[in-house]
């Protein structure tokens, strides 16, 4: 990034935006189910059909940035989301509902692609791993301090608090789009003759050391959801412990990150980033396997202690994964076709997403053991692939500190 008031610019940014997610994400239910009556089985099931549907915006969205660059996109996508948060108050029943927060899940799924391409195009090397990690840091700060604000606007007792959530929300992502679109980019000019869509991802399908990054990260993005899909249910009803225990579960997760993701990944940039994600996924199949190994404890303090030792390693697994993948990815992925490789690599994200709450609960309730054995095993087959791949991906992908080229030396355009 060419400035430091660019980057404090991105920052603002990303932390507004995680703060109105904040606000909003964890009342989502909640909210509809409030302003419409529906049962919050309904709501459920309409969200799911509207996140279903949305997942086409993902290819389109690899399209656009290619074509209008990522910062159009990012930007575009926050006002759209905007625009369907203003309209949250006049939902009335199902089907208005559904047509609300149809584009709002389709600048959700945008998102992804557009700002790890964004990323790509204004900072190289470590500097990307590095901004990453502050990204990731101060965005669980945000989404943390969103649910407070959320928490204590609803502690008013007042049903129009609801709406000032969503209003507030809505005005993060214009705040947020504000921020964004001030940040001067550089990106390379397009080829004299654009790539179809069709073409540009036969290109991305015919890149298989990136499309191996793409499959390899499905199961690691299955183990991402446990902590919001498997573990609650898993202590409450496996375990027997008390559901406040989930949330200061999360509580430790989302405070390991904000605090510890900057200084770890300053030490990562001195390694290859894929050890490190290597390294990553292995850390979690040491989590997934201490989960699974509490089932026979019957002592109540070891259990609670195991608790957060896994819980601690399933974090550590984060930070060691989490950033390093993202840049790893962006680094792989051919400039021309970057926002249609990065949207076919969040595919990866996307669908674990969206199959996660139906595939863990079917696993837990076959057996609990053999769910979280299953992932480790996943996780694993994750790592050894990922290093079995180091040697075909592009050298400055794997090596932070290997210098891409100057920026000056390549045709430029001030998207």
């Amino acid at each position: 990034m060419r400035t430091p008031s660019a980057k404090a610019k991105y920052m603002v940014g990303m932390v507004v935006d995680a703060t109105g997610n904040g606000m909003y994400v964890p009342l989502s239910l909640l909210y509809f189910h409030h302003v419409t009556g529906l049962p919050v089985t309904g709501v459920g099931a309409i969200m799911t059909a509207a996140a279903v549907i949305s997942l086409v915006s993902n290819p389109v969205a690899g399209v656009l940035i290619d074509r209008f660059g990522a910062r159009a996109v990012v930007v575009g996508g926050y006002v759209l989301r905007a625009v369907g948060f203003c309209a949250y108050p006049l939902v009335d029943s199902g089907p208005v509902m559904f047509a609300v927060i149809l584009p709002v899940a389709l600048g959700d799924m945008s998102f992804p692609p557009a700002i790890q391409s964004f990323v790509a195009e204004i900072v190289q090397g470590a500097e990307r791993d590095r901004l990453l990690a502050a990204q990731r840091s101060l965005r669980n700060a945000g989404m943390g301090a969103g649910g407070l604000l959320a928490g204590a606007v609803l502690a008013l007792g007042h049903d129009s608090a609801y709406h000032a959530i969503v209003i507030c929300a809505a005005g993060g992502y214009l705040a947020a789009a504000a921020c964004v679109r001030s940040i001067p980019t550089t990106r390379a000019v397009a080829p004299a003759r654009p790539l179809s869509r069709k073409g540009g991802y036969r290109l991305v399908v015919r890149n298989r050391p990136f499309m191996g990054l793409a499959l390899l990260n499905l199961p690691t993005a299955f183990g991402y959801m446990v902590l919001s899909v498997s573990l609650p249910v898993y202590l409450t009803q496996e375990l027997g412990r008390p559901d406040s225990l989930v949330g200061v579960l999360y509580a430790v997760n989302t405070v390991g990150i904000a605090l510890l993701q900057i200084p770890v990944t300053r030490v990562l940039v001195a390694f290859r980033r894929t050890r490190a994600v290597a390294l990553g996924a292995a850390v979690f199949a040491l989590s997934f396997a201490s989960f699974a190994a509490l089932a026979a404890v019957s002592d109540g303090t070891v259990l609670i202690v195991g608790v957060f030792a896994a819980t601690a390693l399933f974090t550590a697994g984060e930070l060691l994964h989490g950033a390093t993948a993202s840049a790893l990815v962006a680094q792989a992925a051919p400039e021309e076709t970057r926002g249609r490789h990065i949207a076919v690599y969040q595919l990866s994200w996307a669908i674990p997403i969206a199959l996660a709450p139906a595939v863990l609960t079917a696993l837990l309730s076959l057996s609990a053991t053999g769910m979280w054995l299953l992932l480790a095993a996943g996780v694993t087959g994750s790592a050894l692939g990922v290093l079995g791949l180091e040697r075909s991906l592009p050298d400055a992908a794997v090596r932070p500190t290997t210098d891409p080229g100057p920026t000056e030396d390549r045709p430029k355009v001030d998207a």
